[in-house]
């Protein structure tokens, strides 16, 4: 008997329920009422779903703005779908994907601070259900195939506990391309004292000892496709495909490097090899899909995770500040979708519609997979109908993060609890503490926002500019809209700007759960665990 997705079984299956009844008169009812219960069509008519993560991946080194580097695929994909001219992510790696998982803000899931550190005994929260929970539940088969950095301290924490079928890449937050390895680094000596180097490379739950001395960017986009291979067509798929580039360390096979020797910079010089070896990539698993029959179904979303990060090559200009920081070059993210499935009238546009990744869960469950997001406390909004078809979106703000943990002494307050008094139990936002919050096309940011300056890539030929900013000031308001690279702070000249987005952000930090950034735990040490990381409760 087929599962039911609504009324949209075919009649003979109705019919054959109907002759039932006297068995399963319940189900009839429910049914014919038209409850979506646990019974749903598996069918190729719910879209496949592939979204491609890039990881420190610039605003600037995309080819379609104007970069040197080479990305034929992804400005093909790009051009013959919708490119997101108004997307925004996190700053850093762990908050993305946390948000893009949960459709939560990281406030509401005590992932505000910082990134989980291979030592950290956390992870996303295990009361919040993932994109992939949601999707299996509608009948997806799920796979992750890449960079996972939601914490794996535990096994519930693990991507093949938290809703894939499948996984088949790392743990982690970075590592050596090649020999999968790496040690143990957390802000505060005394957290990684005594710690070895660990493997982390992962097929399922087992240790991938047999691709060790490959290179990840190959490895990954190989798994992909033999995934895409061996799955039943008569059942959607979702793929989530967090590369490991163009993150550090800069390591790339060296025909990729034979076309930028024009590039003097030698960081940038392997950092674009590696920007144009995932390009290959992502062509590779576009061309399979295509072989396969599969990619008239398919809608595949690309996004970065946070801004380039200048020191190991990235760029984002000409935005302001990069990985880490709350101006734009640090959450402006590059982003597009490409589908047959879009109507031709908005294939090859562009979108300034406001869209964060939060709003990747509600878009893909509800609007892509028709599934419902009902009852859940969502901070993403379903924006499918903003991309496909061109509507306003629903999003009209977007808080970037308020993170009240910016300075603390990490050693000498590991519970943070003297840090507590910090949410205002007066009322009265304090704007020492790191924040930012868009509100339609005014931007203001608190606190300490991180660099500032605007960085040319090497290659241009043109001077950066670092701003000295005022001792003691830690409040700046943009129109984004008018000034997308915040060159003109406007909050003296519009208090009252000031004045109503601050009580915006009074309104949020009032709803923020606690951060939650435990010390590093010596039992995380992979010489207790035969030389790898791994779970240690």
């Amino acid at each position: 008997m087929c599962e039911m997705k609504h009324s949209n079984c075919n009649m003979n299956n109705l019919i054959h329920l109907v002759t039932m009844v006297t068995v399963l008169p319940v189900l009839l009812l429910l049914i014919l009422a038209g409850f979506p219960a646990s019974i749903h069509c598996a069918s190729t008519s719910r879209p496949n779903v592939i979204f491609v993560l890039a990881d420190d991946y610039g605003f600037h080194d995309i080819g379609y703005h104007g970069s040197r580097i080479k990305t034929p695929w992804l400005d093909k994909l790009a051009a013959g779908g919708v490119k997101l001219e108004n997307y925004y992510v996190q700053p850093i790696c762990t908050p993305t994907r946390s948000q893009l998982m949960s459709g939560r803000y990281q406030i509401h899931t005590g992932l505000e601070h910082s990134i989980i550190w291979v030592a950290q005994p956390s992870c996303l929260p295990l009361e919040n259900p993932t994109i992939a929970d949601r999707l299996k539940y509608l009948g997806y088969a799920t796979h992750a195939v890449g960079k996972w950095h939601l914490g794996f301290y535990k096994k519930a924490c693990w991507p093949t506990r938290r809703g894939f079928d499948t996984f088949y890449g790392y743990y982690t937050g970075s590592e050596d391309y090649y020999s999968h390895m790496r040690g143990c680094f957390m802000p505060g000596d005394r957290h990684c004292a005594g710690f070895s180097e660990g493997y982390d490379l992962r097929d399922q739950e087992a240790p991938a000892y047999q691709d060790k001395g490959n290179y990840s960017t190959f490895l990954f986009a190989e798994r992909a496709q033999r995934i895409l291979e061996s799955h039943d067509p008569k059942k959607p798929f979702f793929m989530y495909l967090p590369f490991q580039a163009v993150h550090g360390p800069l390591q790339v096979p060296e025909q990729y490097l034979q076309q930028y020797k024009d590039i003097k910079d030698k960081k940038r010089r392997v950092y674009a090899g590696m920007v144009t070896c995932m390009d290959e990539a992502i062509g590779n698993i576009t061309q399979r899909l295509v072989q396969l029959g599969l990619w008239d179904n398919t809608v595949l979303i690309f996004s970065t995770d946070n801004g380039g990060q200048i020191a190991v090559g990235g760029n984002n200009w000409p935005l302001r500040g990069w990985k880490a920081s709350l101006w734009e070059g640090g959450v402006h993210g590059v982003g597009f979708v490409h589908s047959p499935l879009i109507p031709k009238v908005k294939q090859g546009t562009v979108s300034t519609e406001m869209i964060h990744v939060s709003d990747w869960f509600p878009t893909i469950v509800a609007g892509i997979a028709n599934g419902s997001v009902a009852g859940l406390p969502l901070d993403g909004f379903n924006v499918w109908d903003s991309i496909s078809k061109g509507v306003p979106s629903p999003r009209t703000e977007i808080l970037h993060n308020i993170d009240v943990l910016t300075t603390p002494d990490l050693e000498s307050q590991p519970t943070f609890k003297s840090y507590l008094p910090r949410f205002n139990e007066s009322g009265t936002y304090n704007t020492s503490i790191r924040a930012a919050i868009r509100m339609g096309d005014w931007k203001l940011i608190t606190g300490q926002p991180g660099n500032s300056s605007w960085i040319p890539p090497p290659e241009a030929g043109i001077v950066p500019i670092h701003p000295v900013e005022p001792v003691g000031k830690h409040v700046w308001l943009f129109n984004i809209q008018e000034d997308p690279n915040e060159r003109f702070d406007l909050s003296g000249s519009e208090p009252d700007i000031v004045k109503r987005m601050v009580a915006r952000l009074q309104y949020y930090y009032s709803t923020m759960v606690p951060p939650f950034y435990p010390p590093g735990d010596p039992k995380a040490n992979p010489k207790l665990h035969g030389g790898i990381w791994t779970n240690w409760e």
